[in-house]
């Protein structure tokens, strides 16, 4: 429900047009959101503090222009992840002033008007330059839901020293999400300067034996640095979506403390 339709159903209240049993109903209505070859959950960002986010792969061009189009029409900032080059030239005629990271395969177009500053520090690492692509999908999902990022590349096991290079940035995070493929051992390594969680995100980057991300996922799932967590294999998305809810769930702390104090 839009803003516009939501003040339509409280005036409606206010005047004796409709009573409060009928339109607490509607309120709890998730309308609006069937296109027939989906149906969007409108009310996500009520529940959860954002809008549902399109997953690209496996759609056509159309159908994800038609779900973009309608979480605009919504009044709601519109993420897309996993786009291929084919969804994201359509998407660029249709949305021109739309933000796209080629790299990251992502589509942000948030609602007009001013935003609040980013919040928290979120440090997202990648041992190799292969993992990238997962790592900036991490940080346009973390800054589209508010966090302020920074990146950290190339800083793998094989060079112990770069990790070590910029402990001080680390140490000061908030989350530090942490990208690799290969053995996947650069998380329990961050894992053990740091204070703050670690979310390991295991990337398909390594030769057979790595089994497309497999080995990288065991040997982060059985770390012996207890701040660590696991997403599973490529999905810079989730380990940039929980990244900032740790930083917002912060944030919300600071200002109730506050607000007491």
């Amino acid at each position: 429900m839009t803003q516009a339709e939501r003040l339509e159903l409280l005036t409606a209240v206010r005047t004796g047009r409709l009573d409060v049993e009928e339109a607490n109903a509607r309120l709890s209505e998730p309308t609006g959101g069937d296109l027939g070859f989906a149906t969007l959950d409108l009310h996500r960002k009520e529940r959860c503090g954002f809008p549902e986010v399109i997953f690209a792969e496996g759609k056509t061009a159309e159908w994800v222009e038609k779900a973009a189009r309608r979480m605009i029409e919504a009044g709601q900032d519109c993420l897309v992840t996993r786009l291929n080059p084919a969804q994201a030239d359509h998407l660029a005629i249709h949305f021109p002033h739309a933000e796209q990271d080629r790299l990251a395969r992502t589509f942000w177009l948030p609602v007009p008007g001013e935003k609040a500053p980013p919040i928290g520090n979120v440090v997202v690492v990648t041992a190799g330059t292969g993992d990238l692509p997962v790592a900036q999908e991490a940080v346009v999902t973390a800054r589209a839901l508010g966090a302020s990022v920074e990146l950290i590349v190339d800083v793998g096991v094989a060079g112990i020293h770069r990790v070590l290079r910029h402990r001080d940035r680390l140490a000061a995070a908030d989350v530090v999400v942490v990208v690799a493929g290969m053995d996947g051992a650069l998380p329990s390594v961050v894992g053990g300067l740091v204070d703050c969680p670690v979310i390991a995100v295991p990337t398909s980057i390594g030769y057979g034996a790595a089994f497309g991300g497999v080995a990288a996922l065991l040997t982060m799932l059985n770390s012996c640095s207890a701040g660590v967590c696991v997403v599973n294999i490529d999905a810079g998305f989730k380990a940039g979506y929980v990244a900032a809810l740790f930083v917002r769930r912060m944030e919300k702390a600071r200002r109730t403390a506050n607000a007491h104090g």
